[in-house]
């Protein structure tokens, strides 16, 4: 069976099934609108480590020791793990996750690291390269900040463009379906009985894309053209309308890029305007929490797919997903030096277990 789609994705001939997750956060997501929803809310967004970068290791550290604790499985069942953050080098990643001692993919797509990770995780187990592999990525806001913007002591004003960067870590723990089930009495059954959140039946890799933005405090106008582009990619990839999905899920267009993102799509002949949800727009409220435009980084969508769609795909509440972190290409080399902000979007499609 040919698994190629159109010139940019994939359908898989035996869907990987994402067998458990975990997600930990900070105090200001616990304050949120899915704040009882996360598996850990921190006391405090230094989770006991001295500098915010120990910390952002810690909340990776903790939600990769979690999801293997669910999907009750051992470090040493795992064969791959596929990782990423925003910081220089990935140290988040590096640091976080070397005690598991887990062959290590190092990855970086901004805020569209969920997405790629979890691309790059089904695209390896579908190809039967490995039985179980783990994807995750996190976000810290004054790691972050540190890093691109202003020190926090700084208190620069924020303009009402601008997304608040999550604090936070999903994982996610993938396998093969003879991993996950079990014949016993001539019967099916699952192993251990974990029974998987869902599957993963396709993806689609983006493509750079670059209007020449060059407000770095305006995240959704860098990305809304990446995410415009990945989804007409898929849509004409696969044959598919809109409306095949329950949701389509950007990962943090905010409410400015969203906007925009509409405005894009509609002149490519796509209205997703009835099925569209952004993770950046789901995890604060804006009106009472202060984060402008909504939320961001790598964490935003990890954690809210974690928390709030995969428990939906599991019930069955949704169906099928097409799920598209974006990230902004920027560096503070890049930003410092005038260039504007590339983004990139990923695609992946999930669907509910029956």
């Amino acid at each position: 069976m040919d698994q190629k789609r159109g010139t940019g994705s994939l359908c898989f001939a035996e869907a990987p099934f994402i067998m458990s997750t975990a997600s930990v956060v900070g105090t200001k997501e616990g304050e949120g609108p899915l704040g009882d929803k996360f598996d850990v809310i921190g006391p405090d967004d230094k989770f006991g480590q001295d500098t915010w970068e120990e910390a952002e290791s810690s909340l990776q550290k903790e939600a990769v020791t979690l999801t293997l604790g669910k999907g009750k499985v051992k470090e040493s069942d795992v064969r791959y793990l596929f990782a990423g953050d925003l910081l220089g080098q990935t140290i988040a990643s590096s640091f976080g996750l070397k005690g598991f001692e887990i062959p290590l993919f190092g990855l970086y797509g901004a805020c569209s690291t969920c997405g790629e990770s979890l691309s790059l995780a089904a695209m390896t187990v579908a190809a039967g390269y490995a039985d179980r592999v783990l994807a995750v990525t996190s976000s810290h806001f004054a790691s972050a900040e540190k890093q691109f913007r202003f020190p926090l002591e700084y208190a620069n004003q924020r303009p009402r463009s601008a997304t608040w960067t999550v604090t936070g870590s999903g994982a996610f723990l993938l396998s093969t379906l003879d991993s996950a089930v079990k014949e016993k009495d001539g019967k099916t059954e699952f192993k251990n009985g974990v029974v998987p959140l869902a599957k993963i039946t396709g993806v689609t890799t983006g493509k750079i894309v670059d209007y020449g933005i060059k407000d770095s405090m305006n995240m959704g106008a860098a990305m809304a053209p990446a995410a415009s582009a990945l989804i007409a990619q898929h849509l004409r990839d696969f044959g598919r309308k809109p409306d095949y999905y329950d949701k389509i899920i950007t990962g943090d267009l905010g409410t400015v890029g969203q906007e925009i993102l509409f405005e894009l799509l509609s002149a490519e002949g796509y209205d997703i305007t009835s099925v569209h949800e952004d993770c950046g727009m789901k995890i604060y409220d804006g009106d009472t929490q202060g984060t402008g435009a909504g939320g961001s980084g790598c964490g935003c969508s990890a954690v809210t797919l974690s928390a709030h769609y995969l428990p939906m795909l599991s019930s069955g509440e949704l169906k099928r997903i097409l799920f598209v972190p974006t990230g902004a290409l920027l560096s503070p080399v890049s930003f410092n030096e005038g260039q504007s902000v590339p983004g990139i979007a990923h695609g992946v499609v999930m669907e509910h277990v029956r």
